[in-house]
């Protein structure tokens, strides 16, 4: 964990990926830079374990995925008032198809660690 970690305003991050290779390794990487992380497997249960949690900084993204997708979980979220707000980075192969989605970005997997981390912190580490 860096030093100025503790210090960042929020820390926990939200996935929802269905991919347990993709999310496993997305969770380590978080959680070397000190982030809280919190998994889900599709749409759906990342909407249950958004209400279990305090709100997160930022949710990363899958749009394919069984029982509630990614533009499926997307509707449910500007539903929200409160959830809406939270800023969205789509973790896709279909980078196309995400365009449409209101969200803050899209990084293309195979994913570029280095890429993603850069993409967090943006979100995670207000300046």
């Amino acid at each position: 964990m860096t030093e100025n970690s503790s210090s960042k305003k929020c820390q926990s991050i939200l996935i929802v990926e269905d991919d347990a290779g993709i999310r496993d390794v997305l969770r380590y990487a978080l959680e070397l830079e000190g982030y809280k992380v919190v998994v889900a497997i599709n749409g759906q249960d990342g909407l249950e374990q958004l209400a279990k949690m305090q709100s997160p900084c930022l949710i990363l993204l899958d749009l394919m995925m069984p029982v509630m997708n990614g533009w499926q979980f997307m509707e449910r979220l500007g539903h929200d008032m409160v959830l809406a707000t939270i800023p969205v980075i789509l973790i896709t192969a279909f980078s196309e198809q995400g365009k449409e989605l209101k969200s803050k970005g899209i990084i293309k997997k195979p994913i570029d660690l280095e890429i993603f981390l850069q993409a967090v912190k943006k979100w995670c580490n207000p300046d």
